[in-house]
C-alpha cells in the first residue's frame, strides 16, 4: 500500500499517547541487547572478532520498570506466523491495536524490545550452549544447534547476515524517530524542516514494526529448518529509504536550530548594552583573524566556514581573477608562469599587448626624477645599438612613475606598490621557501624608497630586479659587455655583469611590512644573500588614517 493509505489505517488504531510511559529507558535497554546480539551474530556467522567491551552501555532511569507482560504479549503476537507480506500487515495492525494508548515512538520501542527479548535470548544461548549445561538444554528446545552447526550454518548463513543487517537498520530508524521526537520541542516556525518530517513519524513507526514482524517470521523459519522463508528485501528497501530521508532531515534540522539559536543570541545581545562588545566585527577578530586596524577580508562559504582568513591581499593583487577567493585559488594564481603580466595588466591599457609580444620590458621608477630620465636615455641607446638589433633583442620601456607626495593608493604608482606588497605578503605567510619570482619582488620592495629601481621581464616572466645605482651602471657600461651578447644572450650577459658590479657595492637590504596588514611572517630571508633578515620596529605617520591618542 502507498504511505497515505497506510496512514489512514494506522491512525484508526491510535487513541492517545501515555505520557507517563518511559519509552527512553526501554529503548536504552533494548539498544544494549541488540548492539551486543548483532555483534555476536557477525562474530559467529562472518567470523569477525569484535569485542563487547567496545559497545557503549546505556543506563535506564533507576525507577524504570519494564512492561514485561506487554512485551510477552507482543512476542506471542509475532511468533510462529507464516511468511508473507499480507500476514505481516495483519499482525502489525493487531500490534498497533494492542498499543493504541502509546505514542508512536513508544509503539516502535515496545515492538523492538519484544523482538530483542527473543533475538537476544536465542543468540545468548548460541554463545553459552557449548560451555553451560543449562544453556545446552535450553538451546536444544530453541533449536540452536540447527543454526550454529553444519549444515545449518552453511544453509542459512547468508540469510542470517541479511536478517541481522535489517535488524541494525530498523534499530537505526527507530533511533532516528526518537531523535526527532526530542527535537520536536523546538517551534516549527523557527525550524521549518521539523514540520516536513514530523508528520512521517506514524508511517515510519508502522514500517519499523512490520519489518520486525517479518524479521521474527524469518527467525522462526531459520530455527525451524523450514524450506520456505520470509522475503525481507521489500522491507529492507523501505527501511533504507526512510532511514536515509530521516538522516538528511535531522541534519537539516540541526543546521536550522543552530542558525535559530545564533540569531536569538545575537538578538538578545543587541538588547543588552553591557554585552554589546560580544556582538562586534573586535576581541575574537583580533585574536583569530589577526586584525590590527588595517583592512582585512575574511571569506566565508554559504555554510559559514572560513575559506580564507584574509583575502585582502589576494583581491588587491588579482581582483576578480581570484574568485572565489580561497586558498586554492590563491595558490593556483601565484604559481602561474605569467605572474607579472597577470598582476600588471590593469595598470595601463597598453601593458597587456606589450607583454603578449614577449619582448624584453624594463619597468622602472624611483624617487629621483633625474635618475629616471638618465635610465630611460641610456636604455634607449642600448636598445638601438647594432649589436642588439643583430641579436634580435627588442626592448620596451615602461615608466611606473616618480614617487610624488601627492601620489595615493589609487594612482598607477600606488596600485603598483600595493600589488607588489600584497603579493609578497601573501606568499611570505606560507612556511614553504619563497620561489624565484617572489624573491625578485622582495628585492623590488627593498628598493621602494631608493632613488631608482628597475625590473627586467621577458613578456610576463620576471628576469631580474635591480637597485637604481647598480642597474644604471650596468646599462651605462654596455660597451664593456656587449661583445658577449651574441654568444651568451642578452639575459645572461646582463645578469653576470650586474653580479660583477654588486661584488664591490652591496648596500643593506630593507623590506617594510605594515604591522596591521595581517599575520606577519616569523622570519624573512634576505633576497640578496642566504641570511635571515634582522627585525626592527619603526614608527611612521603620514598625517592621515591611523591611531590617535586619548588627549583632548
Amino acid at each position: 500500500m502507498p504511505d497515505d493509505q497506510i496512514m489512514n489505517q494506522i491512525y484508526a488504531t491510535h487513541v492517545h499517547a501515555d505520557e507517563k510511559f518511559d519509552a527512553d529507558s526501554l529503548f536504552a535497554v533494548t539498544e544494549n541487547i541488540l548492539k551486543r546480539a548483532t555483534l555476536l551474530v557477525d562474530n559467529v556467522v562472518l567470523g569477525t572478532q569484535a569485542h563487547y567491551e567496545n559497545v557503549e552501555e546505556k543506563a535506564p532511569k533507576a525507577s524504570f520498570s519494564p512492561p514485561l507482560c506487554t512485551l510477552k504479549a507482543l512476542s506471542c503476537e509475532m511468533a510462529c506466523k507464516a511468511p508473507g507480506e499480507e500476514i505481516a500487515h495483519k499482525t502489525t495492525m493487531s500490534i498497533l491495536n494492542k498499543l493504541s494508548n502509546y505514542s508512536w515512538e513508544a509503539k516502535a520501542a515496545l515492538t523492538l524490545a519484544a523482538f530483542a527479548l527473543d533475538y537476544g535470548d536465542f543468540w545468548l544461548l548460541v554463545q553459552l550452549h557449548s560451555s553451560d549445561k543449562l544453556a545446552k538444554s535450553m538451546g536444544i528446545l530453541r533449536r540452536v544447534s540447527t543454526i550454529v552447526k553444519r549444515p545449518g550454518l552453511q544453509k542459512y548463513g547468508k540469510t542470517i547476515v541479511e536478517l541481522n543487517n535489517l535488524v541494525k537498520a530498523t534499530f537505526e530508524l527507530i533511533d532516528s524517530i526518537f531523535e526527532l521526537d526530542n527535537l520536536s520541542v523546538h517551534d516549527s516556525k523557527n525550524v521549518p524542516a521539523l514540520s516536513t518530517v514530523m508528520d512521517r513519524i506514524p508511517v515510519d513507526s508502522y514500517w519499523a514494526i512490520i519489518t520486525l514482524v517479518a524479521c521474527t517470521t524469518q527467525m522462526c523459519c531459520i530455527s525451524g529448518n523450514e524450506d520456505k522463508t520470509q522475503d525481507l528485501s521489500p522491507f529492507a528497501n523501505k527501511i533504507n529509504i526512510s532511514l536515509n530521508f530521516l538522516k538528511r532531515q535531522i541534519k537539516l534540522i540541526h543546521q536550522q536550530i543552530d542558525e535559530m539559536e545564533a540569531y536569538m543570541k545575537l538578538k538578545k545581545l543587541l538588547r543588552t548594552p553591557t554585552e554589546i562588545m560580544e556582538v562586534v566585527g573586535i576581541k575574537f577578530i583580533k585574536a583569530e583573524w589577526n586584525f590590527k586596524n588595517k583592512p582585512i577580508a575574511v571569506v566565508m562559504n554559504p555554510l559559514s566556514r572560513v575559506e580564507h582568513t584574509n583575502a585582502f591581499h589576494l583581491i588587491r593583487v588579482w581582483g576578480m581573477k581570484a574568485f572565489p577567493f580561497t586558498h586554492e585559488a590563491e595558490e593556483a594564481l601565484s604559481n602561474r608562469d605569467d605572474v607579472l603580466g597577470s598582476m600588471l595588466d590593469d595598470l595601463n591599457p597598453k601593458l597587456p599587448s606589450m607583454i603578449k609580444q614577449d619582448k624584453y620590458i624594463f619597468f622602472y621608477g624611483g624617487k629621483d626624477n633625474e635618475w629616471i630620465q638618465q635610465f630611460a636615455k641610456k636604455v634607449t641607446a642600448l636598445a638601438s645599438d647594432p649589436v642588439m638589433k643583430d641579436a634580435r633583442v627588442f626592448i620596451e620601456l615602461y615608466c611606473i612613475g616618480k614617487d610624488d607626495k601627492g601620489e595615493d593608493d589609487f594612482g598607477i604608482l600606488g596600485r603598483f606598490w600595493n600589488k607588489m606588497e600584497s603579493f609578497f605578503f601573501s606568499k611570505s605567510q606560507k612556511k614553504t621557501e619563497l620561489d624565484a619570482v617572489t624573491k625578485e619582488i622582495q628585492k623590488l620592495l627593498s628598493y621602494k624608497n631608493e632613488s631608482g629601481w628597475a625590473v627586467l621581464s621577458k613578456g610576463s616572466r620576471v628576469v631580474f630586479t635591480g637597485h637604481g645605482t647598480t642597474i644604471l651602471r650596468v646599462v651605462d657600461e654596455f660597451e664593456k659587455w656587449k661583445g658577449y651578447v651574441r654568444e651568451l644572450g642578452f639575459e645572461m650577459c646582463f645578469r653576470q655583469y650586474h653580479d660583477k658590479v654588486l661584488e664591490g657595492n652591496r648596500p643593506c637590504c630593507r623590506v617594510d611590512i605594515p604591522i596591521g596588514a595581517g599575520k606577519a611572517p616569523e622570519h624573512v630571508q634576505c633576497p640578496h644573500c642566504p641570511r635571515v633578515m634582522e627585525t626592527y620596529i619603526s614608527f611612521k605617520c603620514c598625517h592621515v588614517d591611523g591611531a590617535m591618542n586619548g588627549l583632548h
